[in-house]
């Protein structure tokens, strides 16, 4: 370690302080720094955004069709219970299940944000706590976009998903650093980003899907984050310490699984929970859906080195284990892409109506 600047070595002088819920490492060596990660610091900060003026706001939504997706995207589409809905009865199961999606949406936003805050006070490098720093303006931003949807547009919020809340428990009362990171950035954020992919994609709306499109890109740093932090730090993990991470993954990988059912909306509507539940955990495009959302996940855990028996095991169970070879930055620059895109959009229209005004 350089001591070049320092009067003592700075492993003398660092400090760790052990808490209730965590340990807060201080750590005074400021000379070294991972380039990859210092990098993406950079980008952390040339990429922050106010989403008051970025996002045109004025857009009406048509709360009877509040996605413009196409029909398939509703799980029970299909169903006895569906086909028995008249028009009115539709227009409300999909006012609902935009709420509940953007809801949980919004809720794992937050626990982004106290997770990413406990990242930069527990994690040991400096270069880790420059870019979570960046990282907690950016869930403060997503809270307050997906909060301001839910309000202004939807006038409908849901309460969060058990099966989220059980892995957000687990992983921000865990003490270890990494587990934090990895049940955050790896595993809730990498759901997050696919799921996400599909209102971008799948979306009419353009107030969702520029959002969305804003979101992600975003999402995509932080998912690497995660990938440079644990992949750097896991080689040097016993292998029982591996084994302990590796299950974490499984559990967590089948609690994200099971978040998708959406049982709170069948259950506020007064239909047949057991009946809907039924169906989407029968239904092809459903099981497809809940297969995509593990297209980031795998190919990331496999990456950062977690790749042992169990969780090969798991996700061949789980019918996900092709996306172990997907190209994770390739995805993520399309991300970055897609984002500039609407941006540019963006720019072209309001450069429209000032040529108007103009020329009046």
């Amino acid at each position: 370690m350089s001591t070049r600047h320092y009067t003592l070595p700075v492993e003398q002088t660092e400090w760790k302080l052990q808490g209730n819920q965590a340990e807060t490492i201080f750590t005074w060596n400021y000379d070294e720094g991972r380039d990859k990660l210092l990098a993406l610091y950079e980008k952390g900060k040339d990429k922050q955004w106010n989403a008051t003026h970025r996002i045109d706001w004025s857009h009406e939504i048509d709360l009877d069709d509040p996605l413009k997706a196409p029909k398939e995207y509703v799980p029970i589409y299909g169903s006895e219970m569906y086909e028995k809905m008249n028009q009115k009865e539709r227009n409300e199961l999909s006012r609902h299940l935009t709420a509940w999606q953007f809801s949980q949406f919004l809720h794992g936003e937050q626990g982004a944000l106290i997770c990413t805050a406990k990242i930069v006070q527990t994690v040991p490098q400096l270069d880790s706590k420059f870019y979570a720093a960046t990282q907690v303006i950016d869930e403060a931003r997503h809270v307050e976009v997906y909060a301001r949807y839910l309000a202004e547009k939807l006038k409908m919020y849901y309460p969060i998903n058990k099966h989220l809340k059980s892995l957000l428990d687990d992983v921000v009362q865990d003490t270890r650093w990494d587990v934090t990171n990895l049940g955050m950035q790896i595993i809730i954020e990498g759901l997050a980003l696919a799921a996400f992919g599909m209102v971008r994609d799948m979306a009419g709306d353009p107030l969702a899907k520029s959002l969305t499109a804003y979101v992600m890109q975003d999402e995509a740093r932080h998912v690497a984050f995660g990938r440079m932090a644990l992949r750097d730090y896991y080689p040097q993990l016993t292998a029982k310490e591996r084994d302990e991470r590796e299950e974490f993954v499984v559990e967590a990988s089948y609690l994200m699984r099971d978040r998708f059912m959406a049982a709170e909306v069948w259950e506020r509507l007064g239909l047949d929970v057991k009946k809907c539940l039924d169906f989407v955990e029968k239904s092809q495009p459903m099981q497809d859906f809940r297969k995509m959302l593990f297209s980031r996940i795998v190919p990331t855990i496999k990456d950062i080195g977690l790749w042992g028996p169990k969780v090969q095991k798991a996700y061949t169970d789980m019918g996900v284990i092709a996306f172990a070879d997907f190209d994770v930055d390739g995805l993520s620059a399309n991300d970055e892409r897609v984002g500039d895109e609407f941006d540019e959009a963006r720019q072209a229209g309001i450069d429209k109506v000032v040529a108007l005004g103009a020329a009046e």
